[in-house]
């Protein structure tokens, strides 16, 4: 039995999986803002699906900058109590198995990339923007190696004379930055009408574009709560690229994610699978 799981900022998912490939049904909880509270979630629900079956190993993607040995958390912009905590090792006492982390947006891109809109291309680029903004690229199935992760949503877009005048991705077309800006709960309260979702799109294709002259992906996959209906046009986006791209005779698959909010736990199915193989 393998146990997987997408720690986000808002929701916990929790599935178990066969050798087989086949997913339970998550479940999903709110995720406990106390470290012990969702230690603890974590640990019981796997039990709960394992049903006394030894777990072999278990994938978790968390909403953090992990420490390079991807053993331990650095920080976790979102749930502090969960800063600095040895979540791998806490794990494996408890379950006497096999852990392996990594940042959500790095384990749903690779659920995409394997099982998802991204199948059947061999370099694939996965992008969303929610609450946050980030990117990962996946090459024949992998996450490409990195030092201390991907922060995509953290290149800078405008400038001035000074650093106090950088402007960052994120903090323009993140789901965080446009309740600010227009003081509204979710950005769904703006409708599907507002203009500023054709100002995002163009924002965001010029992101994109950075991120694809330095990658040079195959295919592009968008995911994240701000591509739903009522949201960044993912139509506008590739049209505001190709309008802006010089380097490449052509721009990369611009698609949409297809596995929904379960990206993550397919993406630890994947990673499990590699280091299996």
């Amino acid at each position: 039995m393998y146990i997987v799981a997408d720690i986000g900022s808002t929701n916990t998912r929790i599935a178990g999986s066969t050798s087989d490939g086949q997913l339970t049904d998550p479940i999903i909880v709110p995720t406990p803002k106390s470290y012990t509270d969702g230690l603890a979630h974590i640990v019981t629900t796997a039990r709960e699906i394992a049903e006394g079956e030894k777990i072999e190993s278990v994938a978790i993607g968390l909403p953090a900058r992990l420490n390079p040995d991807r053993r331990s958390i650095f920080k976790v912009r979102y749930l502090p109590d969960w800063d600095g905590k040895e979540i791998a090792n806490d794990i494996e006492s408890a379950l006497s198995t096999h852990v392996l982390l990594e940042n959500d947006t790095m384990q749903v891109g690779l659920g995409e990339a394997v099982y998802g809109a991204g199948k059947g291309a061999s370099i694939v680029v996965y992008m969303t923007v929610s609450t946050g903004v980030n990117a990962v690229r996946i090459v024949d199935g992998h996450i490409e190696p990195y030092t201390y992760g991907y922060e995509t949503g953290f290149q800078y877009i405008q400038s001035g004379e000074s650093n106090k005048e950088l402007v960052g991705l994120g903090s323009i077309i993140a789901g965080s930055a446009i309740c600010k800006r227009f003081d509204v709960a979710s950005p769904r309260d703006l409708g599907k009408d507002h203009p500023v979702w054709e100002e995002l799109a163009r924002y965001t294709a010029i992101g994109l574009h950075n991120t694809i002259v330095h990658w040079s992906p195959e295919r592009v996959v968008l995911g994240g709560s701000m591509f739903n209906e009522i949201g960044i046009s993912v139509a506008r986006v590739e049209a505001h690229l190709q309008d802006i791209m010089q380097a490449f005779p052509t721009i990369p698959q611009i698609v949409h994610s297809n596995l929904g909010d379960i990206g993550g736990l397919y993406g630890g199915l994947a990673r499990i699978k590699n280091v299996s193989l």
